[in-house]
């Protein structure tokens, strides 16, 4: 009986004691991902983050979205991604994705990479590539959209912008 108790009890500790490990882990997990906000994008320890445009009025008649996406590869290594999407065939779509490095002293992000890609007669367009960074900062994608017809004054443009994602 005594034996039968002593085992009641010892796995009663065992699981507190597994209950109070979880919740700790998730608290500081909660906290890590919250990370703090800097020009739009918060600062996070996630694999990979994806932004895609938001404001739907500003968009205007021909642009229907556009994305952002950045992912750790590996060691010192991220895959950056933008894309645009039109409502329709339009004369011009494009694209322009920036990497960012957030930059601790000034508390801002720095372009560290830029590229522009265009197509003309479609709907579509996307750009990828991979990149070596430097270990120990956080980064970011940020994209610009743009889509319109030539006989138009101005393109419809909107923007799309990832969280910034840490690289250990």
């Amino acid at each position: 009986m005594v034996k039968r108790i002593l085992s009641v009890v010892g796995t009663i500790c065992i699981l507190s004691a597994m209950a109070s490990i979880a919740s700790i882990n998730v608290e500081a997990e909660d906290i890590g991902q919250l990370g703090r906000l800097v020009d739009g994008s918060y600062l996070t320890y996630d694999d990979y983050s994806f932004g895609s445009s938001s404001n739907q009025v500003l968009r205007g008649e021909h642009l229907m979205d556009g994305d952002s996406i950045i992912t750790k590869t590996g060691n010192g290594k991220i895959y950056t991604y933008g894309q645009t999407t039109a409502n329709h065939d339009v004369d011009f779509v494009a694209v322009i994705v920036y990497v960012d490095r957030y930059h601790e002293d000034t508390d801002k992000w720095g372009q560290i990479d830029g590229r522009v890609k265009d197509a003309r007669d479609t709907y579509y367009v996307i750009s990828t590539k991979t990149l070596m960074v430097d270990r120990g900062y956080f980064y970011r994608v940020r994209c610009e959209h743009f889509a319109g017809n030539d006989d138009e004054e101005f393109y419809d443009e909107t923007e799309s912008f990832t969280d910034g994602i840490w690289i250990p």
